[in-house]
């Protein structure tokens, strides 16, 4: 009987311990973690997107398209993008940038857009950095919201969000300009 009362004691003792060291680590991790979060920067940049398919500034190259037919209307139909980044609406406005990457019609209705760019700073304060975008973009819907994955130089380990905003979709000639107010958290 002394024997099952040391047993249990010693379980009981056992178990406390590993209960208090469980807590010591979950409490540490999360400060931790909150700590990082602290010393996290936020910056917020706001800046125009000239996505052109035609005319003398275009900034759109047709890549795939269903039975060889490119309209970015259409399912399945790929571009690659170098759009002028630009502090004003007006394509004379001082450049920021350029945003690089493709995207492809990927609903079968023709109405969302998958957009993965990198936007490569060209400006004084942020030259050479760059910032990873992808996601969903419903271009009929006045505001969407896709991720920020990363991000390079004053950007790096960068996480947040990017909000596009339609400020001009002409559908015959399929130009676009769009206000990009985009939110980072980096170190």
């Amino acid at each position: 009987m002394a024997q099952i009362v040391a047993t249990k004691m010693a379980s009981d003792r056992f178990l406390m311990a590993t209960l208090f060291v469980l807590a010591l680590v979950i409490s540490s991790s999360e400060a931790a973690t909150k700590s990082r979060f602290r010393k996290l920067k936020e910056t917020n940049l706001v800046f125009y997107m000239h996505d052109y398919a035609t005319g003398r500034n275009a900034t759109v190259l047709n890549i795939a398209g269903p039975a060889n037919h490119f309209d970015i209307l259409k399912f399945g139909t790929m571009v690659a993008i170098d759009d002028k980044l630009t502090e004003a609406y007006d394509w004379d406005s001082p450049q920021v940038g350029r945003a690089r990457g493709v995207y492809a019609n990927s609903a079968v209705e023709g109405n969302d857009l998958y957009l993965s760019m990198s936007l490569v700073f060209t400006n004084r304060e942020y030259n050479g950095s760059t910032l990873q975008i992808q996601g969903s973009d419903r271009f009929f819907i006045k505001y969407r919201e896709l991720s920020v994955m990363s991000g390079t130089g004053k950007f790096r380990m960068a996480r947040g969000f990017a909000i596009l905003e339609t400020m001009l979709l002409d559908l015959p000639t399929l130009n676009a300009i769009l206000r990009c107010n985009v939110t980072v958290f980096h170190n």
